[in-house]
């Protein structure tokens, strides 16, 4: 996913209709004031009327945020930065995520806004529930809370300068932006580039 111009400043409009329009953005606010009461009312509901004990939720939940790290990984490298041909699915890609490559400052659309999320969310969580029973009720929370850190590390890095100690993560990421597009898809986590061998290369 190449363009002949980065823009740091600006914002793409994606559709006419100003409702569609308005569809597409966020504010991190809006994803924590949604996510963080199910995380929490889950893992309540999982402990206080399933009997989950306390190490099998705490087990479950670092499983559920490991598998997101991976989920976040794969989606990004193999959906968001897919080679089509055809003009209605560069569309689809451009609006999923190219737009994101091509104004990658635009604070309002690095997080996947409220709709869409939603319907990811409980088509996601409905598939837990089949394969893990009531055990979902801490597995799904983890990875919602993966998700949140991945959103709020993709957000600080567009957004603010790196802290020393996250530098390499920030170092990825806009390599994988501006150099190296086909390298450095984890974003909050390097463990899957470094598994699968794209970790960007100082040099670039």
């Amino acid at each position: 996913m190449e363009f002949e111009k980065i823009y740091n400043k600006g914002q793409a409009r994606l559709f006419k209709s100003e409702y569609m329009e308005t569809m597409t953005k966020t504010h991190p606010l809006v994803i924590y004031s949604i996510y963080f009461p199910v995380i929490i009312f889950m893992l309540y509901y999982g402990a206080a009327y399933k009997h989950i004990g306390i190490g099998m939720e705490a087990l479950m939940f670092i499983a559920g945020a490991l598998l997101w790290s991976l989920f976040e990984y794969i989606m990004h490298r193999h959906l968001f930065h897919m080679m089509v041909e055809k003009p209605k699915a560069k569309r689809i890609v451009y609006t999923m995520h190219g737009v994101h490559h091509e104004f990658p400052r635009d604070k309002e659309r690095l997080f996947m806004p409220p709709v869409p999320s939603l319907i990811l969310s409980c088509i996601i969580f409905l598939i837990m529930q089949l394969a893990l029973g009531w055990s979902a009720l801490s597995f799904f929370p983890g990875f919602l809370f993966g998700y949140l850190l991945y959103g709020s590390m993709h957000f600080a890095i567009h957004a603010f300068a790196p802290p020393k100690w996250l530098k390499a993560l920030w170092r990825n990421h806009h390599l994988h932006h501006y150099k190296a597009p086909d390298k450095g898809f984890g974003v909050s986590s390097v463990l899957w580039d470094v598994v699968f061998r794209t970790v960007p290369k100082k040099e670039e």
